[in-house]
């Protein structure tokens, strides 16, 4: 727990409102934004809760860049419909204001603009702030949420420059300058299209120091215009990992969007929906293995029984 003067640097967005309530066991939607008076800076969430008014593991998720709270709702509804809270942060800063109402022919470089270090550091500060919100709110009788989280068990997860703050938040060192962002509240974390560091030292020296299980996913096409990122430096993560609770997941011809909702333009490759089917399959297995003790899942992915979900081209890999 925070004290009582960090928290209150997080306070609720009074208009809050149940969003989402479409079929008996869907799971509600929740729209709140934190306020961080610190950073003068305002984060908008969407929560999605599973029926079950029970204390129920957190997951939090950090879209990529250009993205929002709204994107993704495969994995909230998905996530949240297995028994977890799932908290959608959005990043000002490095969100779809970015590129709405730019010019097409401008967007490019609007969001190359945002993917920059001083946004980095926003994100990954964004974090510990939604973690302290959430702390005050499932303490705080009266509220929506109270007594609805149980957060022992958090996992962290992103998808792109969300995956970046993931690693960051989830024990990556960066070796320029020293740096840990590490959150110690985070139990397990799961990164969508990862990447290597690109800069200072051997990369195994800047995950030496993940504690908690990594689950990696990405795709053999999973490249990005802005950044550079190549399906390399992707599969670089996994092998400089420690051993010990790491998991790699590798989608046959997935491109950078296989992730998220819905295609990006210059997408070469049609979707192909047995991907999600597999991201939501060994994701669920994943979070239940390590936020909710199940030994059952930890054996399955562990072994070659993970496989179930996927094709025959797809790589399934764990240490």
């Amino acid at each position: 727990m925070r004290t009582l003067a960090t928290l209150m640097l997080a306070l609720i967005g009074l208009t809050s409102a149940i969003v989402g309530q479409a079929a008996s066991d869907a799971p509600l939607t929740l729209e709140r934004v934190v306020i961080d008076i610190e950073r003068t800076r305002s984060l908008p969430l969407r929560i999605y809760l599973p029926r079950d008014r029970n204390p129920a593991p957190v997951i939090l998720f950090s879209h990529g860049l250009g993205g929002s709270r709204d994107g993704n709702a495969y994995l909230g509804t998905h996530w949240a419909a297995s028994g977890y809270v799932v908290v959608f942060l959005q990043h000002p800063g490095s969100d779809a204001a970015v590129w709405q109402g730019v010019p097409p022919a401008d967007r490019r470089a609007a969001l190359k603009g945002a993917a920059d270090i001083e946004n980095f550091i926003a994100r990954v500060r964004d974090v510990p702030v939604v973690l302290d919100a959430l702390e005050r709110w499932n303490s705080e009788s009266g509220d929506e949420l109270a007594g609805r989280m149980n957060l022992q068990r958090i996992g962290m997860s992103g998808h792109s420059f969300g995956a970046i703050t993931t690693q960051a938040v989830a024990g990556q060192q960066f070796l320029r300058g020293g740096h840990n962002f590490t959150d110690p509240r985070i139990d397990a974390a799961l990164m969508m299209s990862p990447s290597a560091p690109r800069r200072g030292g051997r990369i195994e020296s800047a995950f030496e120091n993940v504690r908690i299980p990594w689950l990696l996913m990405t795709g053999t096409r999973d490249t990005a215009v802005i950044g550079d990122a190549t399906v390399d430096s992707r599969l670089a993560v996994f092998p400089a990992l420690p051993a010990g609770r790491k998991f790699e997941l590798v989608l046959d011809r997935a491109e950078h969007s296989a992730f998220s909702d819905r295609a990006l333009p210059g997408d070469r490759e049609p979707r192909n929906p047995n991907h999600h089917r597999a991201i939501l399959a060994l994701s669920t297995a994943f979070w239940d293995a390590w936020l909710k003790d199940d030994l059952a899942a930890q054996r399955r992915l562990q072994s070659e029984a993970a496989r179930s979900a996927l094709e025959a081209a797809d790589r399934w890999q764990w240490k």
